[in-house]
């Protein structure tokens, strides 16, 4: 197909340029994830902590204003994944976490 094309939106019923069709469709497969504040996050984007966090298994305390680098989205638009020393596997939910 090309971009001069129309086709039918079966969802709202119209017809549309397949381009935008297209475009539509890639939209809603994507998570939009915000942080404490409303910012969009991205993947590699840093994170500032807003609160003191106790990771559980770890018996450590992540405190208020660590940074953290290179985060990861997870396709939950309330969680986010990080690494931290010594940390693996570090899931932070998406409210207590700022952009940088």
């Amino acid at each position: 197909m090309s971009d001069d094309d129309y086709v039918y939106d079966d969802d709202s019923g119209e017809w549309m340029p397949a381009a935008e069709l297209a475009a539509k469709q890639a939209a809603a497969g994507r998570v939009e994830v915000r942080d404490s504040v409303g910012n969009l996050l991205a993947d590699g984007d840093q994170v500032t902590l807003i609160k003191d966090l106790d990771v559980k298994g770890e018996g450590q305390t992540l405190r208020r204003g660590t940074l953290i680098k290179s985060i990861r989205l997870t396709g939950d638009p309330q969680e986010i994944d990080c690494r931290f020393d010594g940390i693996k596997g570090l899931v932070l939910r998406a409210e207590f976490v700022k952009k940088r």
